[in-house]
């Protein structure tokens, strides 16, 4: 499972301010060479903009828009702190609880971030002037969701063992804690989105999508790559502690690292509410009318064909998202390793994906993204293949460092699909209802890699044949860690598989769901690239400008 972040995207309230409407309308359309007939302009420099204000330095910002800066920082930051756990590492936690099918409904929790959009002119309409238009949301949100992190870390360890009990019927209610935790952190979001417009000045307003990503990737970061690795006992125990005084827990624990966050959130909470005044404004933008403009947008045929595309596109490469890491784990790979892997993994996911944004300036960025896709698909073939050949006496340094190339070059992949689209996306969105549709855009995009994952982990359960097969000879009652086995009885699940190896039995896979999931998703990919996807995509970039505006014959 690819932990990496992939909703960054252009920060941008729902309905952008009507000055910045303006603004951006007239000098669009104030080009001498401007016409909606032209091909979808090509990606214009970093830093450039027409009048190259994207160039000044954080140092030369005025001391204002340093310090709101830093203060986008830390909010984006807080918001990756319970989304690197919920997408990241809690996964991984679960493995030894649940089978693939129940973490899938575990990957439900992760849906309010792919639907933000349903509630976001609410969150954009609906405030307190008294309060401040974007504090009005992002105080009560924060506060919530430090004290449901304060409760989850006194819950969280128990809740996991009990999510796989009675046939994993638990898991419900443990993700219904997740999907509230990621709701709020979602809401929050479309709020410090809204507030970025106005706390940095207009001329550098380009560092707010800056601020977005150092802020949220180090927040998920911090909760997947390195939570995960200071976790570890192996890992604590290998590089912390004296060989001579191992222990069997890691420097942290799920329980604490949810508490200590949770008190931050709200001390960090407090703080801005006594410390940061919000600039008043008299805006105030009809729900409703935010909701026609999304209609209109989603009547245009061009958008439509996107959509589709957008929702099909990850499902190739789904399997491989998904279950490959979770499976390297069942197999025997140690969450030492794992932690080693993904630390590896993030320097190059940073310094690959400044390439990627360059080769999307340089080419077409609908034609990398096809380039990044055939990758994808190569991916998926690339980890099956390293996970069938998981060495048989356990893993050793050739094969770590096999699992960590097949690992990097996946999620370089993943990073160019990603910066490709996004360029895509600025070009063809209409700066007259540019939040809007930037917004929508992101919203189906993210969707398209979330709505697959529930079912993807069911069918590795629904297509897996495992038998507990009882022990030949007889087994002192000392040594069963549970009642002794007698008589198979398949142990696809995973309490089935640990009560079948606590009575002595070995859980015989007769056959591997993820190999033939995995197949059928490339497959599928293979088939709708070639066939639609791709042949759409090009011809969608290389129409004019008009086929992405609401007016007549627009989607023509």
């Amino acid at each position: 499972m690819n932990g990496s972040f992939r909703e960054r995207h252009k920060p941008g309230s729902p309905l952008d301010a009507p000055d910045d409407i303006a603004s951006q309308h007239a000098r669009l359309m104030g080009r001498s060479s401007f016409t909606l007939d032209e091909a979808v302009p090509e990606t214009p420099r970093k830093g450039g903009g027409e009048g190259g204000d994207g160039s000044k330095g954080f140092f030369e910002l005025p001391e204002q828009d340093r310090r709101n800066f830093l203060l986008l920082v830390l909010l984006y930051f807080l918001q990756g702190i319970p989304m690197g756990l919920a997408g990241g590492s809690v996964p991984f936690l679960l493995k030894s609880h649940l089978s693939y099918g129940q973490i899938g409904v575990y990957s439900l929790a992760s849906y309010p971030y792919s639907l933000k959009l349903l509630w976001s002119p609410i969150v954009d309409a609906v405030w307190s002037a008294k309060v401040g238009r974007r504090k009005s949301w992002i105080l009560p949100i924060q506060a919530l969701s430090g004290m449901a992190m304060i409760w989850l870390g006194s819950h969280v360890q128990e809740m996991m063992v009990k999510a796989g009990e009675n046939d994993g019927a638990g898991v419900w209610g443990f993700t219904g804690w997740w999907f509230g935790l990621v709701f709020m952190c979602a809401t929050q979001d479309i709020a410090v989105d809204g507030w970025a417009l106005t706390l940095l000045s207009p001329q550098n307003l380009s560092y707010a999508s800056t601020a977005q990503t150092v802020g949220l990737t180090a927040g998920h970061f911090l909760s997947y790559t390195v939570f995960l690795a200071l976790s570890s006992p192996d890992f604590t125990n290998k590089y912390f502690r004296p060989a001579t005084a191992p222990l069997p827990t890691g420097l942290m624990t799920l329980n604490s690292y949810l508490q200590f966050w949770g008190w931050a959130y709200l001390v960090v909470t407090l703080g801005l509410a006594l410390l940061k005044k919000e600039d008043r404004t008299r805006e105030k933008e009809g729900i409703w009318d935010v909701y026609k403009i999304m209609g209109g947008i989603l009547k245009l045929r061009n958008i439509q064909i996107f959509i589709v595309i957008h929702l099909i596109a990850k499902i190739g490469f789904q399997a491989n998202d998904a279950v490959t890491n979770l499976k390297l784990l069942d197999k025997g790979f140690s969450q030492e390793d794992l932690a080693l892997t993904v630390l590896i993994d993030f320097p190059f996911e940073i310094s690959l994906g400044y390439y990627a944004g360059k080769w999307s300036e340089q080419y077409q960025p609908m034609t990398v993204w096809t380039w990044a896709f055939v990758g994808r698909l190569i991916a998926a073939v690339f980890a099956q293949v390293v996970v069938m050949m998981f060495p048989a006496g356990g893993t050793n340094n050739w094969y770590l460092l096999v699992v960590i190339v097949e690992h990097v070059f996946s999620t370089f992949m993943s990073t160019v699909m990603f910066v490709a689209i996004s360029a895509f996306h600025a070009k063809i969105a209409d700066p007259a209802i540019g939040g809007t549709y930037m917004t929508l855009l992101a919203t189906v995009s993210n969707l398209g890699g979330t709505f697959p994952r529930f079912f993807i982990l069911k069918f590795v359960d629904a297509f897996t044949r495992a038998t507990c097969i009882p022990p030949s000879q007889s087994i002192p009652s000392a040594d069963l860690k549970g009642e002794l086995i007698t008589q198979p009885f398949s142990c696809v699940l995973e309490a089935d598989k640990h009560r079948c190896l606590d009575g002595g039995g070995i859980c015989k896979v007769q056959m591997d769901g993820y190999y033939i999931v995995n197949i059928l998703c490339v497959l599928f990919g293979v088939v709708t690239f070639w066939g639609f996807i791709k042949p759409k995509a090009l011809h969608l970039q290389s129409l004019p400008m008009r086929a992405w505006r609401r007016s007549e014959g627009a989607g023509s």
